[in-house]
């Protein structure tokens, strides 16, 4: 890699990617496919009422549009890159940042939503008492993405690298 901007633009745009596409796969396979909960769905009554159902429905679009912005600024950030002189990126550089990106997705998500404020648990159709193991399996998957990212990542840009600032030059 020739410079710092060059090569941390593909992780920033990795990142914001994995972002995106850990949204997409929460609201899409989770909220909607195996209907396990919606966005506030352990809030206030259950959500089988007909105006529960939309509130919910309604929260999850909003959601959805966050992932989607996500996406679009991780995508915009790749095209920008690509109509630059650079270097070229290794292959394995989007798919690394795009895990670190997907594991703290759900690491956050997994902490604010299902922990820290409750609004919803993974799988709420599970029994109330195997909600927590859900909950944690979620979290666990998240941190073997981050984490398998990362290490992706410092493989890839040797020990000196810092995602936030991009590959460091030899001293």
């Amino acid at each position: 890699m020739t410079s710092t901007s060059s090569s941390s633009t593909p992780v920033a745009a990795g990142v914001l990617l994995g972002l995106g596409l850990g949204g997409f796969f929460d609201g899409i396979v989770l909220h909607q496919v195996l209907q396990w909960h919606h966005m506030f769905s352990n809030t206030g009554p259950p959500p089988d009422t007909l105006d529960r159902l939309q509130f919910n429905v309604l929260a999850d679009g909003v959601f959805h549009a966050a992932t989607y912005v996500f996406t679009l600024a991780g995508i915009v950030l790749l095209w920008r890159a690509a109509r630059r002189d650079h270097a070229p990126w290794p292959a394995r550089l989007l798919p690394a940042s795009g895990l670190v990106g997907f594991g703290s997705f759900n690491l956050v998500e997994g902490l604010v939503d299902h922990h820290w404020l409750g609004l919803h648990h993974v799988n709420e159709t599970a029994p109330a008492d195997q909600w927590l193991w859900w909950d944690l399996g979620f979290l666990a998957w998240g941190l073997l993405m981050l984490l398998g990212g990362a290490l992706m990542l410092r493989r890839l840009q040797g020990p000196r690298f810092n995602p936030a600032a991009g590959p460091q030059s030899p001293a």
